[in-house]
């Protein structure tokens, strides 16, 4: 019988996912390197199946996969550790999410479609707030204005906590090249070249450009999209200063033995097994998802913001919900996907509702 299975399952976001997946009704396959610490997990769950397997030994991975499972992934940082669980669900026939919000290993998911349509796989990449939100929201806006050509969408968070884990992918993104779509090709950028405006619940607010999985999706479904541009959220003072510094990194990323030494150096200064916060201090974070939708001539044709919650939170629900939705046969299809072609639409939005967004204003019509 095909099965779920969370690799990480005793990291942060891995422990949020397999308690989400129990709140469904499911019980995973608990994996990870740390069998004594699956098992207290598993006891902390009420009984679940473990297994031990580490990045470290590719066959470990594999053997946890049959044709047919679904696979959760939330180890990272992604590019450091996130090829063995993408290379064991496609050689298994295994559909494959992750939690990454790491744009050049979404864009490496992405460059596996034919090997993963082949093995008859469906890969959901970044499948959590990183960056399910600002699909739907700007897929919502594309909807609402049949003819546009480019869609911006920016995430913003008020009193955000990071994980260790998350600091680490942070770290391991700074010197690796980046990508945007511009003129319906996607093609290498700066991150943080670029600053946005948003109206955020009535106040402007600036993002800074970052890859997503956007810029690799949303074209799936709205073909005429020929530019698409996903932004984070930050004060003005440090988004400028990003934008500035922009170059030096991207200058950096273009030695490979300064890069090595600063990404050695990085490694060592931010661990990523370092927990994350707690019930209490995620119950205060707010978080928004801004698409706006243009035509040609550069007019919003469409604006539609979504109001959510805390981003881990949420990054379980829907990683459960997925996996879930794709073990019953729920998926449109195989290969690298977006959320809306793997979901459809009204799937999607009532998916992401049920995990506690909205539109804003409430009275906003869906």
């Amino acid at each position: 019988m095909a099965k779920i299975v969370v690799f990480g399952a005793t990291g942060y976001t891995g422990r949020l996912t397999a308690e989400a997946l129990v709140a469904r009704g499911v019980s995973p396959v608990l994996a990870g390197r740390n069998g004594p610490a699956l098992e207290k997990l598993a006891a902390d769950l009420g009984g679940a199946r473990t297994a031990v397997a580490d990045v470290a030994d590719p066959a470990s991975v594999r053997a946890l996969l049959g044709p047919g499972d679904v696979l959760i992934s939330t180890v990272g940082p992604f590019l450091r550790h996130g090829g063995p669980a993408l290379a064991a669900a496609i050689d298994a026939g295994a559909h494959y999410l992750d939690s990454t919000g790491e744009g050049p290993f979404i864009r490496t998911v992405f460059e596996h479609d034919d090997r993963a349509r082949a093995a008859g796989s469906a890969l959901l990449t970044a499948f959590g707030f990183d960056y399910v939100p600002g699909n739907l929201a700007g897929a919502l806006a594309l909807a609402a204005a049949p003819g546009a050509a480019r869609v911006d969408i920016g995430y913003f968070a008020d009193n955000p906590r990071t994980s260790g884990g998350t600091r680490a992918s942070i770290a391991g993104m700074l010197f690796e090249p980046s990508f945007a779509l511009r003129d319906g090709r996607i093609v290498t950028e700066r991150a943080g070249a670029r600053l946005h405006s948003f109206d955020v619940a009535g106040a402007a607010r600036t993002g800074v450009s970052i890859p997503g999985s956007e810029q690799l999706a949303l074209t799936r479904s709205y073909p005429g999209v020929r530019e698409v541009g996903v932004y984070l959220g930050l004060p003005t003072p440090i988004a400028q200063g990003l934008r500035a510094g922009s170059g030096f990194t991207a200058a950096v990323g273009k030695v490979p033995a300064l890069k090595r030494g600063l990404d050695s150096v990085l490694t060592r200064a931010v661990q990523g097994s370092t927990g994350g916060p707690g019930a209490e201090s995620r119950e205060r974070t707010r978080t928004w998802a801004v698409a706006e939708a243009r035509d040609a001539n550069g007019k919003t044709s469409a604006t539609v913001t979504l109001a959510g919650g805390d981003p881990y939170d949420f990054t379980a629900a829907i990683l459960a919900w997925g996996a879930h939705t794709a073990l019953e046969g729920g998926l449109r299809g195989t290969g690298a996907l977006g959320p809306v072609d793997a979901f459809g639409l009204a799937e999607l939005d009532a998916a992401v509702t049920a995990a506690g967004w909205s539109r804003y204003p409430a009275d906003s019509a869906r």
